[in-house]
C-alpha cells in the first residue's frame, strides 16, 4: 500500500482569477504586476500563543453571547458544524475557528452598514471555537439573512457565514465563505460566478444535516474545511491554493 504524499501540487484551474469584470471591486483590487515572492520572518513563522481556556463554550454561542441575560437573538435557529481536515482527510486538532456573519434581516453589527434592516441588539455576529481532538468543530446561531451590495443594480448576496481557520503561525490564516444549500441566489452571486469549477463552489455548501439538528429548536448544517490539497476548500486570501 503506497504512502499518501505529504504535499500536492497546486490545480490552477480550482480557484478563481484575481479579476473579474463582473465582480467589480476585484478590478481594481487585483495585482497589476507578477507576484514576487517574498522570505518569511521569524514574527510570521512562530505563534501564535493562545490558551485554550481564553475560548470558552459561550464563544460558540452566537445566539446568547452578545444577548442581555435571559434573551436571545432573533431569527432562524441553526447549528453549523464539521470537521477541519488535511489533504489526506486526516483530522487537524487545536486549531482555532472563528465565523462573522449578519443578522437575520442581513445586516453587520458595523458602523459602515447602512442596510434598512434593523440592528439586532442582542446579537454580535461573531464567535469562535478550537477543534478537537477529531478536528470537530460547531456553533450555535441564526441564519443570516440576504443583503443588496453595489455591485450592478440589482445586486444581492446569499446568505453566508465568513469561515477563519488559524493555524500554528501568524502567516498560517486562512479565510473563506460558507453557503447554504438551496438557496437560489447562489447560482446569481457575482462573487460566487468567479470561481471556473462546479464542484469548487460546492465546497462552500453546507448541507443540510437534519440528523444534527434539534426538533423544535435549531436546524444543522455541515461544513467541512479541507485546509490543502488538490481539492482543498477555496480560501479568499489564498487564491492560488497551496
Amino acid at each position: 500500500m503506497s504512502k499518501p504524499a505529504e504535499f500536492y501540487q497546486r490545480d490552477r484551474e480550482w480557484h478563481p482569477p484575481a479579476s473579474s469584470q463582473d465582480y467589480k471591486t476585484s478590478v481594481a483590487r487585483s495585482p497589476q504586476n507578477a507576484l514576487i515572492s517574498l522570505e518569511q520572518t521569524v514574527s510570521e513563522i512562530t505563534g501564535p500563543r493562545f490558551g485554550h481556556g481564553d475560548v470558552t463554550e459561550m464563544d460558540r454561542d452566537l445566539i446568547h453571547n452578545y444577548a442581555k441575560p435571559g434573551e436571545s437573538a432573533i431569527g432562524e435557529r441553526i447549528i453549523v458544524h464539521g470537521r477541519v481536515l488535511d489533504e489526506n482527510a486526516r483530522p487537524v486538532p487545536n486549531t482555532l475557528v472563528e465565523i462573522w456573519q449578519a443578522n437575520a434581516g442581513g445586516r453587520y453589527r458595523h458602523k459602515k452598514d447602512a442596510y434598512l434592516a434593523p440592528i439586532d441588539p442582542n446579537f454580535g455576529g461573531c464567535g469562535r471555537t478550537i477543534t478537537d481532538e477529531n478536528g470537530y468543530y460547531y456553533f450555535r446561531t441564526v441564519k443570516p439573512g440576504a443583503y443588496p451590495w453595489r455591485n450592478w443594480v440589482n445586486n444581492w448576496r446569499p446568505a453566508h457565514i465568513h469561515v477563519s481557520v488559524f493555524g500554528t503561525a501568524f502567516a498560517q490564516r486562512l479565510i473563506t465563505q460558507l453557503y447554504f444549500e438551496g438557496d437560489p441566489l447562489i447560482a446569481k452571486c457575482p462573487i460566487v460566478n468567479t470561481i471556473p469549477d462546479q464542484a469548487a463552489r460546492g465546497q462552500l455548501i453546507a448541507a443540510l444535516d437534519m440528523n444534527a439538528s434539534v426538533p423544535l429548536d435549531s436546524i444543522a448544517y455541515k461544513f467541512d474545511i479541507v485546509l490543502r490539497g488538490r481539492r482543498s476548500t477555496l480560501f479568499e486570501n489564498r487564491m492560488e491554493g497551496n
